[in-house]
C-alpha cells in the first residue's frame, strides 16, 4: 500500500468521524436547532480556504524571489484547492442564513469580502489560461496572487472591524461555544485541513508531471 493510499484512507476516516460527530455527538443548538449543524462544514471550510490561499501566497512570493517552477506549481495548486473550499462556504452559507436570518444573502462585510476573495482567485486561475509562455504566466500570476491575498485579512478581520450579520468569534474564545461543539469543530477542521493537504499534493504532482512531459517533448523536438 502506497503512502498516498494510506494518507487518503486516513483522510476518509477523519472525514467520516467528523461527519458522525457533527450529526450525532454535537448537541443541538437551542435557538437554531438542526440547521446549526451545517456550522461544522461551513466554518471549517472557510478557515481551510484561507489556509489554502495562505499557502498559495507563500508559493507566489517564493517564486518571485527564486524563480523556481516548483513554487509556481504550489501557488496554482493551493489556489485551486482554496477556490473549491471557498465555493463550499458560499454554497452552505445561504442554506444556513435563510432560516437563521430570514434572507439567503446579506451584503455585509464578511459575505461581500468572501465573495470578492472567491472572484479574485477564480480570476487568478483564468489569467493563467490566457498566457502560453510558462515564465511569463508564472510571473504575472505570482504578482496577481500576492495582490489577491490582500483580501484574506479583510475576510478574517471583518467581523471585528465592521458590524456584520455574522456573530462575534466563538471558536477561539473561552465563551460562546459549548465544549463538545468546540471539540467537534476542531475535529471537522482537522479533517478538512488534511483533505486540503492531500488535494494540494495531488494537484502539485500533476503540475510536476506536466513539466516533465513538456521537457520530454522539447527533447524529442531537438533530436
Amino acid at each position: 500500500m502506497t503512502k498516498t493510499a494510506v494518507y487518503t484512507l486516513l483522510v476518509c476516516v477523519l472525514m467520516g468521524l467528523s461527519a458522525y460527530a457533527a450529526f450525532y455527538v454535537a448537541p443541538t443548538e437551542v435557538t437554531m436547532g438542526l440547521v446549526q449543524r451545517i456550522f461544522y462544514l461551513h466554518a471549517p471550510s472557510g478557515m481551510t480556504s484561507l489556509a489554502a490561499f495562505l499557502v498559495s501566497f507563500v508559493g507566489s512570493v517564493m517564486y518571485l524571489l527564486t524563480r523556481k517552477p516548483r513554487w509556481d506549481w504550489l501557488a496554482v495548486s493551493s489556489a485551486e484547492v482554496g477556490v473549491a473550499f471557498c465555493t463550499v462556504v458560499l454554497l452552505t452559507g445561504p442554506i444556513w442564513a435563510h432560516p437563521a436570518w430570514g434572507v439567503w444573502w446579506a451584503w455585509d462585510a464578511r459575505l461581500t469580502s468572501t465573495l470578492v476573495l472567491w472572484l479574485l482567485y477564480v480570476a487568478f486561475l483564468i489569467l493563467r489560461t490566457m498566457m502560453e509562455d510558462d515564465d511569463r504566466r508564472a510571473v504575472v500570476s505570482a504578482f496577481f496572487g500576492v495582490f489577491a491575498f490582500l483580501d484574506v485579512p479583510l475576510v478574517y478581520g471583518s467581523i471585528w472591524w465592521w458590524r456584520t450579520q455574522h456573530p462575534q468569534p466563538v471558536v477561539f474564545t473561552s465563551a460562546g461555544l459549548d465544549p463538545t461543539m468546540r471539540k467537534v469543530f476542531y475535529l471537522s477542521w482537522l479533517s478538512l485541513l488534511c483533505l486540503m493537504a492531500l488535494l494540494i499534493r495531488q494537484r502539485y504532482e500533476l503540475e510536476a508531471s506536466r513539466e516533465e512531459l513538456r521537457m520530454l517533448e522539447q527533447e524529442l523536438e531537438a533530436r
